[in-house]
C-alpha cells in the first residue's frame, strides 16, 4: 500500500457508509507506520482537492501527533524537517485548515518548546514570518499570511498563561516567554498601535483583517501577562495601556450593529482587554498602580451602558460584567479607595442599580426558560453546574459583587497631622480596632440609597416601575451578606422585617419579587436572628406551596424557596417546628412534576440531615411517601435512571441512616420497643418494594422479552437502603417476605462489576457487606456461599453467589482505590473468618483468599518503597489468607514476584515492631500479627532453604508483638474508666486551649504561605512520597478474627520456642532489650533463654 492512496482514503472516511469508513481507517492506520506518512498528510492538508479532504487530513494528523508524542518511542520525537514543513503550511493554508493544524503545532510546542526548551529556531523563524507577511510587509510577493502567522504566535504563547512548575512557590518568568516577548511581542506593539490608529480613524465601519489582528494581539498580550510579566514587556505597559483604553473607548453598545463581523471582533477584543486589565490589577501591582486612573475611567465609561442591559446581546453584557469586576478589583487595592470612592454615587445610581432592576429580558427568560433564569439570577446549592459556564457571569452578578465590595469598604486609615488635617497613613500596630469601629459605606451610603425605593403594597402593586425597582433592591440585599454579617442582630431584624417579609403578606404577590425575596433569605442565612425563625420559615413555606398563576409560572418561586430553606438548614438555622416543613414538602411531592419533585427530594435530604431526632417519629411515614412517589418514575425498561430517581434514592438513604442512628444501643431494648419495631418494619417493607421494582422487575421482564439487567446506578444509596431492610429482619420468615436473598444476589452482581467510584463517599457498600455477613450468621441466607443451580430449561452452569460477588468488589477496592483500602481490607477479614464454611464450600473460601491476597500484594508492591500507614491493612489481609492456606499463599507470592514471600514476611516483621508507624494498635491486629509470625517461623524452620535474616527478624518481631499483646489483654476495666475520666479532663483542657488559640485559628493563610504549602505538596507527589491513605476514621476499626480469636497464642508461642529454641535463640543474634522485655512479660520462658 502506497502513500498515494491517502487522499482517497481520507475521502472514504467522510463516507456515510460505516463499512467504508472502517476499511479506510484501518488502511490509514497501516500507512501511519511509514516514515513519510505525516508529510503526506500535510501535503493533502495544503493542496487537497476539496476543503473536506484538507480538513480530514489535518484532523488525522492532529490525532496521529497526539497519540505518538506522548510515548517514548522514536515517533515521539518530531523531526526538524516535519516541523519546518508544518510551519510553512500553517503560514499559507485557509482558516478552516489552520484551525485544525494549529492544534498539531500546539501539541508539538508543549512537548518540545515549553517542557524541554527545544526548537531554538522557532522564535527567530516566526519573527521573520510575521514581519514578512502580507499585511505587515505590504509587498505583493509575500507568501506568508499575517493572520496565520499571528495565530501561530498565539498558540505559542498560550501555554505560558499558567504557572508551569507547581514545585516552585514563586515561579520566575519562563525564559522562553522572555524570548518571545523580547523578539516578537514588543516589536509587534508598534504594528498594533498603527493598526489601531487606522481602525479608529475609520468612523462608522471596520476593516475585517485589521480587527482580526487587533483581537489576536490582545489575546497574545493576555496570555503573556495572565501569570507572568516579562521584563522586556514591562517598559511598554504605559503606551500599551493607552492603546488598549483607546480601543475600549471605541466600543459600540448599540444592539443594532453588534451583529456585524467587524463590530463582533471589536467587542471580543474589548472583552480580552478587560481581562488584561484585571490581570494587571490583581497580579502585577508593581506596574499597574500608576495606570489605574486611566483603567478605572475606561471601566466607568463602559458600566454606564447598563441602562440598555435588556437590549444587549450576551457579548456586550459580558463586557459590562467584566468592567464591574475590574472596578471591584481596583477598589480592593491600596490606592483603590482614593480612585473609586469619588464615583460611588455615579456607580450606584447610574450603573449598579440599573443592572439590578427587573427588565424585559428577565420576564421573557422567566416565561421561556425558567431554569436558565434561576441559574443566572437565583443561584443556590440546588444547582449542579459542571464545567465553565461563562454565560452565567452576568452584569447583574458582577454589579451585585461590586455593591458588596463597596458596602464593606471603610476608606483608608487616617491620622491627624501636625497642622490638624487628616492624612492617610499606613496601618500601624494598635490601629486595627479603630478601623473596625469605623462605619462602612454599606451603612453610610448603600442602605440609605436603597431606602429611597418604597416597598410594594396592595395599593401600588400594579405599577410596573415600583415592582421593577424593588426587584433591584432585593438583588442588592442579597449582595450585602458580608456587610450585614458584621452588624448587630437588631440591625438585620429591622431590615428583614421591614423590607423583605412584608412581601409575603400581600394579597396578590408578584412572583418575581417573591422569588428574589426567597433568594435573599437564603443568602442571609448565616446572619439571620433566631427570633425570626418562625416568620421566615412561614414565609418560605408559603412560597414553596405557591401555585402557578393563569399567565405566569411560579416554578422559580418554589425552586428558590427550596434553595433558601436548604441554605438556612446548612447554616444551622432551624425552624421552631419541623412538622409544618415536612407536611408542605411531602404534600408537594405527590402533585409536582418530575423536575420539581427532584428538587423536593434534595430538600428532604437536607431536612433529614438537619432535623435529627426532631423528625425521628416522622421518618417511617416520609420514607413510605417517597417510595410511593418514586414508583411512578421507576420503570423496568429504563436503561438509565432519571435525575428524580437518583435524588429520591439519595433522600431515602439519608433518612434510613438517620433512623438507624435512633436505634437503642441494647439489642434487647430494640426488640422490646414496639414503636421502633413497627417503624422499622414499615421502612423495610417500603424499601424492599422499591428495590424489587428497580432490581427484580427488569429481570422478570428479561425473562419475557430478552436479556434485561438492573441499572447499576446509585449503588451507594441502594446499599444503604438494603442495609436498612436487613435491620428490619427479626426472623427467617421476614427474609422470604422481603425477598432479601434475591435482592442481595442482584446487589452482589452489581457491585462486582461496579467501577464508578466516588472515593470516600462510597462507604455504605462496606457497611452493607458487614450487615450481610451478620445476617447470614444469624439466620442463614440462601445463595450466600454457593448459589443454587438454575432451574431448567436454563443450562446447569454455576452462577456467582452473594459472597463471590462481594469478594470481586472487595478485591477491586483493595487493588484500585486507596481511599477505600482500609474498609475493603476490614471486609476481607470478615468474609474469611466470620461465615461458617463447610467441607463442600471450602473451595469458595480458598478462591476468595487467593483473590484477596493477589490484590493486596499487587497493591503493596506499588507502595513498598517507603513504609506508610497503608502497609498495615494490606499486610494483614495477606496474613489472614496465609493462616488458612500457607502453601497456596507462598506459591502465589513467589509467582507474583521473585522473593515475594520474603518481601512480605520482612515487611510484616517490621510492621509488628514498635518502629513502624502507625503500628499495630488494636488487640485483634496484634493477635493476627503474632499468629501469622508464628506460622511463618514454623514454615521457615521446616524448610531447608530458610532465610536466616528473615527468620531472625520474624522471631524478634514475634517477641516484641507478644509483649504488647499481653499488655493489651491485661488492661482492666478500672483502667478504662480512668481513661474515660482522663478523656473528659482532656476535653476540658482542649476547650481552654481552643479559647487561647482561637485568635491564631482565625488568621487566614497568606498567598505566600499557600504557594509554599502547595509547592511542598507538589514536590512530595513528584517524588512519590505521598500515598493516599483514606480517612483516619477507617483506620480505627477492629478486625474480625472469627474462630482465630479463641486460639491461645501463648500456647502457640511457648510450643514454638520449646520445639525450636536451639535454632531461634542460640542460633540468632537477638537484641538483648527485646529479649529482656519479652521475658518480663513471659517469665515462664526464662528456661529457654538460659545458656
Amino acid at each position: 500500500m502506497d502513500v498515494c492512496q491517502i487522499p482517497q482514503l481520507l475521502n472514504d472516511t467522510l463516507s456515510s457508509d460505516v463499512n467504508v469508513v472502517h476499511t479506510a481507517t484501518e488502511a490509514l492506520n497501516r500507512l501511519s507506520l511509514l516514515p513519510h506518512f505525516p508529510f503526506s498528510l500535510l501535503s493533502v492538508a495544503a493542496g487537497g482537492e476539496n476543503q473536506g479532504q484538507r480538513v480530514a487530513a489535518a484532523t488525522y494528523l492532529k490525532n496521529f501527533t497526539r497519540q505518538n508524542i506522548k510515548g517514548n518511542g522514536p515517533k515521539s520525537k518530531v523531526s526538524k524537517e516535519l516541523k519546518d514543513h508544518l510551519m510553512r503550511i500553517l503560514l499559507q493554508v485557509e482558516p478552516a485548515v489552520v484551525k485544525v493544524l494549529i492544534e498539531v503545532f500546539r501539541i508539538i510546542v508543549v512537548a518540545e518548546f515549553v517542557e524541554q526548551n527545544c526548537w531554538p529556531e522557532l522564535v527567530p523563524e516566526l519573527r521573520s514570518a510575521i514581519w514578512n507577511s502580507n499585511l505587515i510587509n505590504n509587498g505583493t510577493s509575500c507568501e506568508w499570511n499575517t493572520i496565520n502567522a499571528l495565530t501561530v504566535l498565539q498558540a505559542l504563547i498560550r501555554p505560558f498563561q499558567y504557572f508551569l512548575n507547581p514545585k516552585v512557590a514563586k515561579e520566575p518568568v519562563p525564559p522562553q516567554l522572555e524570548l518571545i516577548a523580547k523578539e516578537i511581542l514588543v516589536s509587534l506593539l508598534a504594528v498594533f498601535h498603527h493598526l489601531l490608529e487606522k481602525a479608529l480613524s475609520t468612523h462608522g465601519g471596520t476593516e475585517l483583517e485589521a480587527e482580526k489582528i487587533l483581537l489576536i494581539v490582545c489575546k497574545c498580550i493576555y496570555f503573556t501577562v495572565r501569570s507572568h510579566m516579562p521584563s522586556a514587556l514591562a517598559p511598554s505597559l504605559p503606551s500599551l495601556c493607552q492603546n488598549l483604553t483607546s480601543l475600549l473607548d471605541s466600543l459600540s453598545f448599540d444592539h443594532d450593529v453588534t451583529s456585524e463581523d467587524g463590530q463582533l471582533l471589536r467587542l471580543k477584543a474589548g472583552k480580552r482587554i478587560l481581562l488584561i486589565f484585571c490581570a494587571l490589577v490583581t497580579r502585577h501591582r508593581k506596574y499597574s498602580d500608576k495606570l489605574m486612573p486611566d483603567i478605572l475611567n475606561c471601566a466607568l465609561k463602559i458600566v454606564r451602558y447598563t441602562k440598555n442591559i435588556s437590549k444587549l446581546d450576551f457579548l456586550s453584557e459580558r463586557i459590562i460584567s467584566l468592567a464591574f469586576d475590574l472596578i471591584s478589583h481596583i477598589l480592593e487595592t491600596g490606592p483603590g479607595w482614593r480612585l473609586v470612592s469619588p464615583h460611588f454615587s455615579f456607580l450606584l445610581d447610574s450603573a449598579i442599580f440599573p443592572a439590578l432592576v427587573l427588565n424585559e429580558k428577565d420576564i421573557s427568560e422567566w416565561d421561556e426558560d425558567a431554569e436558565e433564569y434561576i441559574r443566572k439570577n437565583l443561584p443556590s446549592e440546588l444547582e449542579e453546574i459542571s464545567g465553565w459556564r461563562e454565560d452565567l457571569f452576568t452584569a447583574r452578578k458582577s454589579a451585585i459583587n461590586l455593591l458588596g465590595v463597596i458596602s464593606m469598604s471603610k476608606g483608608p486609615p487616617t491620622v491627624i497631622s501636625c497642622n490638624g488635617s487628616a492624612a492617610s497613613s499606613k496601618r500601624k500596630k494598635g490601629e486595627k480596632n479603630k478601623r473596625d469601629n469605623q462605619r462602612s459605606m454599606g451603612d453610610l451610603f448603600v442602605l440609605p440609597f436603597l431606602s429611597k425605593f418604597s416597598l410594594p403594597s396592595d395599593a401600588n402593586a400594579s405599577k410596573a416601575s415600583i415592582i421593577n425597582d424593588y426587584y433591584g433592591v432585593l438583588m442588592a440585599f442579597g449582595g450585602l451578606q458580608d456587610f450585614l454579617t458584621e452588624q448587630q442582630t437588631g440591625y438585620i431584624t429591622v431590615l428583614v422585617r421591614a423590607r423583605v417579609l412584608p412581601l409575603y403578606t400581600m394579597s396578590v404577590i408578584p412572583p418575581y419579587l417573591v422569588a428574589a425575596a426567597n433568594w435573599v433569605l437564603g443568602e442571609l442565612a448565616s446572619c439571620l436572628p433566631e427570633d425570626m425563625s418562625a416568620d421566615i420559615y412561614s414565609s418560605l413555606l408559603k412560597a414553596l406551596a405557591m401555585p402557578d398563576n393563569k399567565d405566569t409560572s411560579c416554578h422559580p418561586v418554589r425552586v428558590s424557596a427550596a434553595g433558601a430553606i436548604m441554605e438556612l438548614l446548612e447554616n444551622e438555622y432551624q425552624p421552631p417546628e419541623w412538622l409544618p416543613v415536612l407536611q408542605v414538602v411531602i404534600s408537594r411531592i405527590n402533585i409536582e412534576e418530575e423536575e420539581e419533585t427532584s428538587i423536593l427530594f434534595q430538600l428532604l435530604s437536607s431536612v433529614a440531615e438537619a432535623g435529627d431526632e426532631n423528625i425521628a417519629d416522622h421518618i417511617p411515614f416520609m420514607i413510605s411517601s417517597i417510595v410511593g412517589a418514586l414508583l411512578k418514575f421507576v420503570h423496568p425498561s429504563l436503561e438509565s435512571w432519571p435525575q428524580v430517581v437518583e435524588r429520591g434514592f439519595a433522600a431515602l438513604a439519608v433518612m434510613a441512616k438517620s433512623w438507624e442512628s435512633f436505634l437503642p444501643e441494647d439489642f434487647e431494648q430494640i426488640e422490646s420497643s414496639e414503636k421502633w419495631a413497627s417503624g422499622q418494619a414499615a421502612i423495610g417493607k417500603a424499601l424492599s418494594a422499591l428495590l424489587q421494582q428497580t432490581w427484580l422487575a427488569p429481570m422478570h421482564l428479561g425473562d419475557q422479552e430478552g436479556q434485561v439487567s438492573p441499572v447499576p446506578t446509585c449503588i451507594d444509596d441502594s446499599s444503604m437502603l438494603l442495609r436498612s431492610i436487613m435491620l428490619s429482619v427479626t426472623g427467617s420468615d421476614m427474609i422470604l417476605q422481603l425477598k432479601l436473598s434475591d435482592l442481595l444476589l442482584v446487589w452482589a452482581g452489581l457491585i462486582a462489576d461496579w467501577h464508578a467510584w466516588e472515593e470516600s463517599e462510597d462507604l455504605s457498600v462496606f457497611e452493607c457487606i458487614n450487615e450481610v455477613v451478620n445476617l447470614h450468621r444469624k439466620y442463614g441466607l440462601k445463595n450466600f456461599i454457593v448459589r443454587q443451580m438454575p432451574s431448567p430449561p436454563a443450562p446447569p452452569v454455576p452462577q456467582q453467589s452473594i459472597i463471590e460477588g462481594i469478594g470481586a468488589f472487595v478485591s477491586e477496592a483493595v487493588l484500585q482505590y486507596s481511599s477505600a483500602t482500609w474498609r475493603a481490607c476490614s471486609c476481607v477479614h470478615t468474609l474469611l473468618h466470620v461465615p461458617c464454611y463447610s467441607t463442600e464450600t471450602e473451595d469458595v473460601k480458598q478462591s476468595l483468599a487467593i483473590a484477596f491476597s493477589q490484590a493486596a500484594f499487587s497493591r503493596f508492591k506499588q507502595i513498598q518503597s517507603k513504609p506508610c500507614s497503608l502497609w498495615k491493612p494490606l499486610l494483614l489481609v495477606i496474613s489472614s489468607c496465609y493462616l488458612w492456606y500457607p502453601d497456596t499463599l507462598e506459591a502465589i507470592l513467589e509467582k507474583d514476584m521473585n522473593g515475594g514471600f520474603t518481601t512480605w514476611g520482612s515487611a510484616l516483621a517490621f510492621a509488628c515492631t514498635g518502629s513502624f508507624e502507625p503500628g499495630l494498635v488494636a488487640k485483634s491486629e496484634i493477635k493476627l500479627g503474632v499468629m501469622t509470625l508464628a506460622k511463618v517461623i514454623e514454615r521457615l524452620l521446616e524448610q531447608d532453604n530458610s532465610v536466616v535474616g528473615l527468620l531472625r527478624d520474624c522471631f524478634s518481631s514475634l517477641m516484641e508483638a507478644s509483649k504488647r499483646l499481653k499488655e493489651a489483654q491485661d488492661e482492666t476495666e478500672d483502667e478504662e474508666s480512668n481513661c474515660e475520666t482522663e478523656d473528659i479532663d482532656e476535653e476540658e483542657d482542649d476547650t481552654d486551649y481552643d479559647d487561647v488559640d482561637s485568635e491564631d485559628e482565625e488568621r487566614e493563610e497568606t498567598e505566600e504561605e499557600f504557594l509554599e504549602r502547595y509547592a511542598k505538596a507538589a514536590i512530595a507527589l513528584d517524588d512519590d512520597t505521598i500515598v493516599e491513605e483514606g480517612d483516619v476514621e477507617d483506620q480505627e476499626h477492629d478486625i474480625e478474627l472469627g474462630a482465630w480469636e479463641e486460639l491461645d497464642e501463648q500456647r502457640i508461642i511457648f510450643s514454638l520456642i520449646e520445639r525450636f529454641n536451639h535454632i531461634l535463640i542460640r542460633g540468632q543474634a537477638l537484641s538483648s532489650q527485646v529479649v529482656s522485655n519479652f521475658l518480663s512479660a513471659y517469665p515462664e520462658c526464662n528456661r529457654f533463654f538460659q545458656q
